[in-house]
């Protein structure tokens, strides 16, 4: 499978995903650590939040027990084109 481009939105849903696989939990068992609620999780990962907020990825980095920095501190993120709308 090729590698497509991803924006921001994806690239946030994807790390979310990878994070969770890394450490065998579900989006479920997300919001339980994070206290961000499932609805919430679901939205981001079907690319239907068209900003998830820095407050709620702070909360989801906090029951991941890594950093802001860890979390954006991937090729993925570096990657990113500039999305100016």
């Amino acid at each position: 499978m090729e590698d497509l481009p991803m924006n921001t939105r994806e690239a946030i849903a994807a790390r979310i995903l990878d994070l969770c696989r890394e450490r065998g939990i579900t989006p479920n068992g997300l919001s339980n650590i994070s206290a961000v609620p499932q609805a919430t999780i679901k939205s981001i990962l079907n690319g239907e939040s068209q900003n998830p907020g820095t407050v709620t990825i702070k909360k989801l980095c906090d029951g991941f027990e890594i950093t802001l920095g860890e979390f954006f501190s991937t090729p993925t993120f570096d990657a990113l084109e500039q999305e100016i709308y």
